[in-house]
């Protein structure tokens, strides 16, 4: 876990929780690292709602899958950064989304009931692990608000537009980067993949916007 420290602290789960508090306080929670390779699943749709994961190397993306077999990306967790936690929190009897291993990666995985739950060592820093949790969540509840600003607009291309504000919002700048390829980005904002490169031309000529792979810059 040591190795671990720096990418922990940097999590917004333990802000705040003091260096001498947490590798104690991991073992009272019964953490666990384990280790995926590219595409491998973490977390199965169809599974209970238990875990907490914690991205330690690596990336994962959080995907859904419909009826027909139609691929949706929610969002993508990057190094230090936490999933899974609404559904565990509410103790979903089944998980609606499958959890992928973007490149291989080292995720840590929490017991949501041992958080949830106060033990019996009456552990101080407990309560701050509550609220750390309480205001992960309320951040992730406003980035899925803005997921559904984006995927309700009416065309590809007024979604397209939606997303790569946010981003340069984001980025402070016009120019910044997004975390998807062509497909990843389709799937993301739940249109096709060829209309998307077709509107992405049309913009480049109509001189509002460059593009390189996964760089972008409004003009």
């Amino acid at each position: 876990m040591k190795k671990y420290q720096k990418i922990l602290q940097e999590c917004p789960l333990f802000d705040g929780i003091e260096e001498d508090d947490l590798f104690r306080m991991l073992v009272c929670l019964g953490a666990r690292v384990e280790s995926f390779d590219k595409k491998y699943t973490v977390i199965a749709e169809g599974n209970p709602a238990r875990y907490i994961g914690i991205v330690l190397a690596g990336s994962v993306q959080i995907i859904r899958i419909d009826y027909y077999g139609n691929r949706s990306i929610l969002t993508e967790a990057g190094t230090a950064e936490v999933f899974g936690e609404a559904f565990a929190c509410a103790e979903t009897p089944s998980i609606p989304v499958t959890v992928i291993a973007n490149e291989p990666c080292e995720i840590m995985l929490i017991d949501c009931s041992h958080i949830l739950h106060t033990c019996s060592n009456h552990c101080g820093f407990h309560q701050q692990l509550i609220f750390n949790l309480m205001k992960d969540l309320a951040t992730k509840t406003i980035l899925f608000h803005q997921k559904i600003e984006i995927i309700s607009k009416r065309t590809t291309r007024d979604k397209l537009l939606t997303y790569l504000m946010f981003q340069a919002k984001k980025a402070g700048g016009n120019r910044f980067e997004i975390p998807f390829d062509r497909q990843e980005l389709a799937d993301f904002l739940e249109v096709d993949r060829s209309g998307l490169s077709a509107e992405i031309s049309k913009l480049r000529k109509e001189g509002i916007l460059e593009s390189d792979k996964n760089e972008f810059i409004l003009l």
